[in-house]
C-alpha cells in the first residue's frame, strides 16, 4: 500500500500532533463555532504551501476579499501569490477581479457553482484548496443526497489534480453536517470556552485521521498576531533512565527528615497555609541545584519576581547571583495570558532546551484559576508530572491551603495522590508565639522520618529543629503540652528577618 507523503499544515504545534503533517491529496474538515479561528487556520495552510512553491486557492462565501486580506494583514501576512475566489450573495455590487468569481446564490444552482469551482481548480492547478463556510453550499443543495454527491465529485476532482483540500465548517452539532465528516480523510475540531474565573480558553482536537497516528485528546491553542498556535499535550515518552538519586536541600535536618533528600524524577507537594514556609523551603532545592551546577526553574503564579528575589535574599539564599549565572529561571505566569497548555510547553522547552533539573510551581492554587474545572486540572497535572518524571526532573508543587490555624485548614483541590512525596507545613501556638512545624506526610519511594520537627525561618536562613516531643495535636494548629520537655529553637540564637 502506498504511503501518502505528509505536508506541513502551517499551524505551529499542529504538525507535532499529526506526527509530521497532513497526508497529501486528501480532503480535510475543520469545524468550529464562529470566532474559533477556522479562517486563520485556512490562511496558514495556504501560506505554508506558498512557501513550498505550491499554488493556493481560497474560496470564500461569507467574507469579502478585502476583509480577508485585512485579516491576513493583521497577522503580518501578504496574500500575494494566492488566488481568492469570492462566491457573492444576491444584491451585492462588486466588480469582478482577475482572480475572483461572483456567484449569486439565489440564481445559480449548486451544480453550476461546483462547475465553476471545477473550472477554477483545473485552470489554476492548486496544490492546496480551502473552502471557507461550506454551510452555504449545503443550503444550495437542498438535500443531503445531492450535497454528498457533489462532495464526492469534488473529492475525485482534487485527487486527480493533486490538490489537498480543507473545508471550513460550523460546529459539528448542527444538523446536516455529518456528510462531510464521513467523506473527509481527517476531521479537526476547534473550540473556545470560558473558565469559571472568566479566562478564555481555546482548544483543538483531532477527531479522526485515517491511516496514521496522532496525539489524541484536547490540545490548548491561542490566536496571536502571527496566527493560530497549538500547544500539544505533553507525552511521557520513554521511562527515565536516571538513577533516581536523592537531591539534598543544603539543610541537614531537613534532608534527614525526608530520608536523605527528594528523589530525582519525583514530584513533591508542599502543602500548608499562607506564611508557613512552603515557598522558602522550595527555594532551597533550586539554590542547592545551582550549587551543584544544575539549572532550575521557578514559575510564580502569584508572587512578583522582585518580591520573590528580595525575600529569598533576606533569608541568605543567593537567588540573584544564580539568576545572573543562568542557573535559575524565575518567571511570573499570568493565567489570563497563558493557557495551561502554553504553560506546559514553556516547561517542556526549559527541560529540553536548557536542561532544567528542578521545576517549582508556586503555587498550584494560581494554576487552578486557568482551568475550566477540577477534572481538567487533574488531567493536565498528571500529564505534566508524568512527563517531568520521565525526564528525571524533580518537581515541587506548592499548594496554599485556606485558613491559618486549626482544623478548618483545607486545600482548594486534592492532588496529593498525584505526588510521590507530600511535605506538610503548619502554624502552631506555643508560649504565646506563633511557630511553624514541618513533617513528611508521604514518600512513595524510600523511607522518611515519621516525626514532626519545628521549622524556623530567620535572617540567618532556614533551620529545622529537633522532634517536637512536648506537644500533642500539632497538625491541628492547637496543640496541648505534655509533661515531657518541649524542645523549641531558641529565639535568642537567631537573627530576625
Amino acid at each position: 500500500m502506498r504511503r501518502a507523503r505528509k505536508i506541513p499544515t502551517g499551524v505551529e504545534g499542529l504538525d507535532r500532533i499529526l506526527e509530521g503533517g497532513l497526508p497529501k491529496e486528501e480532503i480535510y474538515l475543520v469545524q468550529g463555532e464562529p470566532g474559533t479561528g477556522k479562517t486563520i487556520f485556512g490562511l496558514q495552510f495556504l501560506l505554508a504551501g506558498r512557501d513550498l512553491g505550491e499554488a493556493g486557492l481560497f474560496f470564500t462565501l461569507t467574507q469579502r476579499e478585502a476583509d480577508l486580506r485585512d485579516t491576513a494583514a493583521s497577522h503580518g501576512w501578504s496574500l500575494e501569490g494566492l488566488h481568492v475566489h469570492q462566491l457573492a450573495v444576491p444584491g451585492t455590487d462588486q466588480g469582478r477581479m482577475a482572480d475572483q468569481a461572483l456567484f449569486p446564490a439565489a440564481d445559480v444552482e449548486l451544480t453550476e457553482v461546483m462547475e465553476e469551482v471545477r473550472s477554477a481548480v483545473e485552470r489554476i492547478r492548486p496544490g492546496r484548496v480551502v473552502f471557507d463556510a461550506i454551510a452555504e453550499l449545503r443550503l444550495l443543495a437542498n438535500n443531503s443526497t445531492r450535497f454528498q454527491h457533489q462532495l464526492f465529485a469534488l473529492r475525485d476532482l482534487c485527487a486527480s489534480s493533486g490538490a489537498t483540500v480543507v473545508f471550513l465548517d460550523t460546529e459539528p452539532n448542527v444538523p446536516g453536517t455529518r456528510e462531510l465528516e464521513h467523506i473527509a480523510h481527517g476531521v479537526i475540531l476547534l473550540d473556545h470556552t470560558l473558565t469559571r474565573f472568566g479566562n478564555a480558553q481555546r482548544r483543538l482536537r483531532v477527531l479522526k485521521m485515517r491511516g496514521m497516528g496522532y496525539s489524541e485528546g484536547l490540545h490548548d491553542c491561542r490566536i496571536k498576531a502571527g496566527g493560530l498556535i497549538v500547544y500539544p499535550r505533553l507525552l511521557p515518552g520513554d521511562e527515565s533512565t536516571h538513577e533516581g538519586k536523592l537531591l539534598e536541600s543544603g539543610v541537614e535536618m531537613l534532608d534527614q527528615l525526608v530520608g536523605g533528600g527528594l528523589g530525582e524524577g519525583s514530584s513533591c507537594l508542599f502543602v500548608g497555609p499562607s506564611g508557613a514556609g512552603k515557598s522558602s523551603v522550595a527555594t532551597l532545592y533550586s539554590c542547592a541545584a545551582a550549587a551543584r551546577g544544575e539549572r532550575s526553574a521557578v514559575f510564580l503564579f502569584e508572587e512578583r519576581p522582585e518580591t520573590f528575589i528580595r525575600r529569598s535574599e533576606s533569608l541568605g539564599m543567593p537567588v540573584r547571583s544564580h539568576i545572573e549565572a543562568e542557573l535559575m529561571l524565575v518567571r511570573p505566569i499570568n493565567t489570563a495570558e497563558l493557557s495551561p497548555g502554553e504553560f506546559a510547553e514553556i516547561v517542556r522547552q526549559q527541560v529540553q532546551e536548557r536542561g532544567v533539573r528542578v521545576v517549582t510551581i508556586d503555587s498550584l492554587t494560581g494554576y487552578i484559576s486557568a482551568m475550566p474545572d477540577e477534572q481538567m486540572l487533574l488531567t493536565q497535572m498528571h500529564d505534566l508530572l508524568h512527563y517531568l518524571s520521565g525526564q528525571g526532573v524533580l518537581t515541587i508543587l506548592v499548594v496554599a491551603q485556606h485558613g491559618i490555624v486549626g482544623s478548618a485548614v483545607s486545600g482548594p483541590v486534592d492532588v496529593s495522590y498525584l505526588a510521590d512525596a507530600v511535605l506538610l507545613f503548619r502554624h502552631f501556638e506555643a508560649r504565646g508565639m506563633i511557630r511553624r512545624a514541618i513533617s513528611v506526610f508521604k514518600k512513595r519511594y524510600g523511607d522518611h522520618e515519621k516525626m514532626i520537627r519545628e521549622l524556623m525561618i530567620t535572617g540567618d536562613g532556614i533551620q529545622v529543629g529537633e522532634q517536637l516531643r512536648g506537644f500533642q495535636g500539632l497538625l491541628t494548629g492547637n496543640p496541648s503540652a505534655l509533661a515531657e520537655a518541649i524542645a523549641l529553637i531558641s529565639e535568642d540564637a537567631v537573627r530576625p528577618v
